[in-house]
């Protein structure tokens, strides 16, 4: 429901740790020169708008939310279209191009929730009385009490029938009624209802949107209005425990989400044409079935170095008799932060040792560690970066045993070693420091291919630089390798529909050697709505976006390394080729579209 596009780094703030590097090196020349956009202005005056609306009509599901916000994504493009671009240097055309992008997808969005909520209304037959009683709230009209009763009495005898209707289409109910010898009443006024399990849980969490806005329009009256609160207590309370239960029997009944480790997985695939609409809004001139076959490719690649490490270690090509032996040397309990800050700090070294990035001192000082409950376990097995912080994974006394050794095994040293420079320096510590000192308007159109993109893109130099340095550690980088690639082709493959959330485990367990705990966080996520269906994509393909520009650029000697990482930092967020066309002073027009051929010009081909 929110069609605002933030910087994407997940997060907690808790634990104590800071480091103190040496000074780096003298900051690059291309550092410096970073060039501030004629756009830039008109970039944070819509944020700010864009902010205002989405805080103010902050009605789910609502009419009211999803024309206010057309209006203003459509007042964007009419105030773009009188722009002149052709008097518009480079980073103002790259602004404009950006607003343009991020109006049509800020609106592509709204008409894939209006379709959402066409599939609902049913199910939320009675959004349309909480609606209107809040939006008279915010137009301060007076309210009568004994009228506001009876619009309220009204939800509570519509959910009590849509809660009956739903139980009635259950399959549940209908098995227990055909085992028991039990006839069901046929009731016409409350016919079944048959919901799937994807489209309940999107439900149950839209009907807990509108509880939460019942609960503000009665909480702004309750008290101050002796009047009100006389006719409503009753009636809301008992409104109010309906569409809790109503949410409940959508969500842990129908869907099966119970918040216990065998709850199905259950996602909301948005299908090929959305897709296909996700993938032209992140400039990428491939099909998903292209992106797939890129995915595969790595993931072969990745195999053929994991047989040649598994050699290294005395297992013959059996790699995954190599990769279980790296599993099984992690740290015993109370060492993983240890562990961590160590390898933060070689991080640190390495990045300046060889001329990588700046890493700025207040950048090396300031990060601290944190470690993750067994809740954030079971969506993020592995570490994570938020707010200046490590999250560190690790196993915890209140887990089951063989989840204990399942998330040990998961976060081992070697396994470790790599995630801990993708999370701090030179991965997204490094970034987020940049970031918010260069181009800082650019952090509104946030992508995962430059985000995640670049997090993984050091990777792919760090393997070139040597960053492993035994077998084992190689594996540890290849395990993280493939999965990337891994999740191309798992989570393109859901969305399209053609691969079940069962599946998608065992791929991840079989074709990459994940753990089943792990595999099974890791899909929960993929497959829920906190991450844009192209998240987990992201990673891998804005990486290889990174490095085929890195190669343009540093190879043919028009950069050197450190210019090329910290021009790309300084730049700020936004979509690879647009990214490309900005170092590189392309052509650019108010139409441009993705044209450049990362990755060759038929990866299914090959």
């Amino acid at each position: 429901m929110n069609h605002r596009r933030r910087f994407l780094f997940l997060g907690v703030a808790i634990a104590l740790f800071a480091v103190l590097s040496p000074a780096p090196a003298a900051p690059s020349k291309q550092r410096s020169q970073t060039a501030t956009s004629p756009l830039a202005a008109l970039v944070r005056e819509f944020e700010a708008d864009d902010e205002g609306v989405n805080l103010f009509y902050d009605l789910p599901w609502s009419a009211v939310r999803f024309d206010r916000l057309e209006k203003l994504y459509v007042g964007l493009q009419a105030r773009l279209a009188a722009v002149d671009f052709d008097k518009l240097d480079q980073a103002g055309r790259v602004d404009f191009l950006l607003l343009k992008n991020g109006a049509q997808q800020s609106l592509a969005s709204i008409a894939r929730d209006r379709k959402r909520l066409a599939e609902m209304e049913e199910l939320l037959a009675f959004r349309g009385v909480i609606a209107d009683l809040e939006q008279a709230r915010w137009r301060g009209a007076p309210v009568n009490g004994e009228d506001a009763a009876t619009k309220v009495n009204g939800i509570t005898k519509q959910v009590k029938q849509l809660r009956e209707r739903v139980e009635k289409g259950s399959k549940k109910k209908a098995a227990d009624a055909k085992e028991n010898n039990v006839e069901e009443k046929k009731n016409d006024d409350a016919p079944p209802l048959k919901v799937s399990s994807s489209l309940a849980l999107r439900a149950a969490n839209a009907v807990n949107d509108l509880r939460g806005a019942f609960k503000k329009w009665f909480a702004f009256h309750d008290g101050f209005q002796p009047d009100f609160s006389w006719w409503l207590k009753t009636p809301y309370d008992e409104a109010a425990k309906e569409l809790e239960d109503y949410a409940k029997l959508l969500r842990e009944e129908i869907a099966g989400q119970k918040g216990k480790d065998e709850d199905p997985l259950v996602g909301d695939p948005i299908g090929a044409d959305a897709l296909a609409e996700a993938i032209r809004f992140e400039f990428l001139p491939y099909t998903a079935e292209e992106l797939i076959a890129i995915g595969e490719r790595e993931l072969a690649w990745g195999e053929q170095q994991m047989k040649a490490a598994a050699r290294a270690m005395g297992c013959g090509e059996d790699w995954k008799a190599a990769l279980a032996k790296v599993k099984a040397d992690f740290v015993p309990p109370g060492q993983q932060d240890d562990l961590v800050g160590k390898i933060a700090r070689e991080g640190i070294e390495f990045t300046r040792k060889h001329k990588f990035a700046t890493v700025p001192p207040l950048c090396a000082e300031t990060w601290r560690l944190t470690m993750m409950s067994p809740e954030t376990m079971k969506t993020i097995p592995y570490a994570a970066y938020g707010g200046q912080q490590i999250m560190v994974a690790y196993a915890k006394d209140e887990m089951k045993h063989e989840d204990k050794l399942m998330a040990m095994r998961g976060n081992n040293r070697h396994f470790t070693r790599l995630t801990t420079m993708h999370e701090l320096v030179p991965g997204h510590h490094l970034q987020n420091f940049q970031a918010a000192r260069h181009n800082q308007h650019r952090r509104v159109f946030s992508t995962p291919f430059y985000v995640e993109g670049w997090a993984l893109y050091c990777e792919l130099r760090f393997w070139d630089l040597g960053w492993a340095r035994s077998p084992q550690e190689r594996i540890g980088m290849l395990f993280w390798r493939m999965t990337r690639a891994a999740r191309i082709i798992v989570s393109l493959k859901f969305q399209l529909g053609r691969m079940k959330p069962p599946e998608m485990v065992g791929f991840l367990v079989n074709r990459v050697g994940h753990e089943k705990l792990g595999a099974t966080s890791e899909v929960r996520r993929f497959i829920g709505a906190s991450f844009p269906p192209l998240y987990q994509a992201g990673y891998m393909l804005g990486g290889l976006q990174l490095r085929a520009l890195h190669d343009e650029m540093v190879r043919h000697g028009k950069l050197t390394e450190q210019q090329f990482n910290d021009a790309v930092l300084a730049e700020n967020t936004m979509p690879i080729e647009l990214l490309r066309a900005a170092l590189l002073k392309l052509p650019l027009g108010r139409d441009a579209r993705a044209s450049w051929k990362f990755a060759g010009e038929n990866p299914a081909a090959k």
